[in-house]
């Protein structure tokens, strides 16, 4: 496939006078693809039963008279209010046992058969209607599931649903599963929490103090469970009726679901990109380092994701909304420098995107996101991004097509850890996305092109497996992170879990191949970090090892930081930037990994034709006797 543009486009906001010329303008700008749709289910039924799809058909006829195809997205992200007179119960209830009312968006819970009902009915509509139309060039389910902390709901179906779910988890000789088994698993002989029977069992909110992590976990599970039934329904009966590819925009640092479970439903993973919104307000960093990047973003936090959604797509990913200017909703909304756009949208080309989707056409006038801005400003006047898109698409005209992203370093992430993690942190702060996140970037700064990745995925041809925070190990696993040929780091806290959160027995990491035990851990306030001889020091996190094998680090204090045996080296310790630096540097050297040290702001990604360079810094730099210029994309082709 091409590398193509689009732009997210709302039809419904603006007169019909302005529809023929708006396509006009997309196709003249080079845009390839126009999202609609998916916020409009009021004006494709205002009440119940009274479907008004003409417009509908009208909007996507001219986009495809002017050659555009289009993404039509399913509207259920945003039920009508009648929807609410009809099933008065289909809101979501946060943890405080509030709903979550109408006059936003993303108000019902994924739980509530009716509203699932609802949703069967409105996709089913769709799809019997432009299944087979040849404007619709591919489909996106719902909008941003988990979007505004939408994944969990404490509502009574929820509850109802979970107790569901837990009889087919912990099953009996009958059909009310064993109550016994699920007792045993989460150890409710403590504080006398055992149940009689499934109908005893309440969501775990509300408590008086810390609820049972593990009746916390399940539901974690079973909220994550419910977004991928949701997502299934959808996908089942469109493909039932079309043949065009499927979609699901993702977003940024959100973890509350299983995104690659998802992503199997999926032929095509997307996520919304919004660069200096995510800087302020989801990238842990120092004032400093914000105020350095505020308008050009984190240099490393949309290659996480782009590297994440490839692996989510089995391969094939977009970005549905890329920013183009100030954002609305972060605590500071700056202007991004002239040049990020381009540069933005050519990283997401050089980590395998097929398409890269502006949002929005036009800013809107009105209503929650009347401050963000569009490629066209609300008089339809060019906004400054449009320039830059159209000099993209200019670019992408005589590109190769969509290049197999080259990648030697793989790094394993999990979303049940994430959840493990987050149900007991043991400190403040302690997130383990932040941890993984840590690895990445340090990773980067060395150069490296890396593959993001579940653990059930193949490890065979990576030269270099990096594993943190894998709180439960199966044994499976366990044997593909030992047996390997090349080098695995594992660790901090690996291996010292069992599937429903208890203490490991024996105590982890508990690896085959390596001797060594985590006999303590500790959490580090910020202001008391472990120095590493050498250089750099621990976090956070530390655990005291026990070990008949070679120390890999030393902390000033005596204490093993870290242990390798062949291989495989356990990492005891949340090393910190520079400890990670120097480690994997090291580890690299001895795999024959090639590295090019990244000056600050300076990022690079390998494709089987090109490699590409990103200066996200103001000002240029120089490696290996090149000078990169500032707010800069440069290509070469190998």
């Amino acid at each position: 496939m091409k590398r193509t543009l689009g732009v997210c486009y709302y039809p419904e906001h603006w007169p019909k006078k302005l529809w023929k010329e708006d396509a006009r303008r997309m196709a003249e700008a080079g845009l390839s693809w126009v999202r609609i749709g998916e916020f409009a289910w009021s004006k494709m039924e205002p009440s119940p039963g009274d479907l008004k799809f003409e417009w509908l058909d009208e909007i996507i006829d001219i986009l495809g008279s002017a050659g555009l195809s289009v993404v039509l997205g399913t509207p259920t992200a945003t039920p009508p209010r009648w929807m609410l007179e009809k099933h008065p119960d289909m809101l979501a209830v946060d943890k405080d046992g509030r709903p979550r009312k109408f006059g936003s968006r993303r108000h019902y819970c994924f739980s509530h058969e009716g509203y699932r009902e609802e949703c069967v009915r409105i996709v089913t509509l769709m799809a019997e209607r432009y299944g087979k139309n040849p404007c619709v060039g591919a489909w996106q389910t719902d909008n941003e599931y988990s979007c505004h902390d939408t994944t969990h709901s404490y509502s009574d179906s929820a509850r109802s649903a979970f107790k569901n779910w837990l009889r087919l988890r912990y099953p009996g000789s009958g059909n009310d599963g064993a109550i016994s088994a699920l007792n045993e698993a989460w150890g409710n002989v403590f504080w006398s929490m055992e149940y009689e029977n499934f109908d005893q069992i309440d969501l775990p909110n509300l408590t008086v103090t810390q609820p049972n992590p593990s009746h916390v976990l399940d539901f974690r599970r079973f909220s994550s469970d419910q977004v991928v039934s949701f997502n299934r329904l959808q996908t089942e009966i469109i493909k039932s009726y079309s043949d065009a590819p499927i979609a699901h925009n993702f977003m940024g640092k959100t973890t509350e679901f299983d995104h690659f479970k998802v992503g199997n439903d999926l032929d095509i993973a997307s996520w919304d990109s919004y660069p200096l919104g995510f800087l302020e307000d989801r990238i842990v960093a120092s004032d400093e380092f914000k105020q350095a990047f505020a308008r050009q973003g984190d240099p490393d936090f949309q290659a996480f994701h782009h590297d994440l959604y490839r692996t989510v797509g089995k391969g094939r990913w977009w970005v549905m909304e890329q920013q183009p200017g100030p954002v609305n909703w972060a605590p500071y909304n700056p202007a991004p420098l002239p040049g990020m756009i381009r540069l933005w949208s050519w990283e997401a080309f050089a980590h395998g995107a097929e398409a890269v989707c502006y949002f929005r056409w036009r800013q809107a006038p009105f209503a929650q996101e009347q401050m963000h801005a569009g490629l066209l400003r609300p008089d339809s006047v060019d906004a400054p991004a449009l320039a830059e898109a159209l000099q993209v698409a200019k670019e992408i005209a005589d590109a190769p097509i969509v290049e197999e992203c080259i990648s030697e370093v793989a790094l394993l992430f999990d979303y049940q850890s994430d959840w493990m993690w987050q149900t007991l942190p043991q400190g403040k702060d302690l997130e383990y996305f932040n941890l993984i996140y840590d690895n990445y970037r340090a990773l980067r700064r060395l150069g490296l092109s890396i593959d993001i990745l579940s653990p059930s995925e193949d490890l065979s041809r990576y030269k270099l497996v990096v594993a943190p925070g894998l709180l439960h190990i199966s044994d499976d696993l366990k044997r593909k992170l030992s047996d390997r040929d090349c080098p695995t780091v594992v660790g901090p806290r690996s291996g010292s879990s069992t599937e429903s959160l208890g203490l490991a027995r024996p105590l982890g990491p508990n690896l085959p191949n390596i001797n060594v035990t985590t006999a303590r851990v500790e959490t580090l306030r910020p202001d008391m970090p472990i120095l590493l001889e050498g250089g750099g020091s621990v976090k956070g996190w530390n655990e005291v090892l026990e070990s008949s094998d070679n120390p890999f680090r030393i902390m000033a204090n005596g204490d093993i930081a870290a242990v390798s045996s062949g291989n495989l080296t356990y990492l005891g310790g949340w090393f910190d930037n520079e400890a990670l630096t120097e480690l994997f540097r090291e580890i690299c050297l001895r795999a024959e990994i090639a590295l090019v040290e990244m000056p600050e702001g300076l990022r690079r990604r390998e494709t089987s034709k090109e490699m590409f360079w990103f200066n996200y810094g103001t000002k240029n730099v120089e490696v290996e006797g090149r000078t990169f210029p500032p707010q800069s994309v440069t290509k070469d082709e190998i």
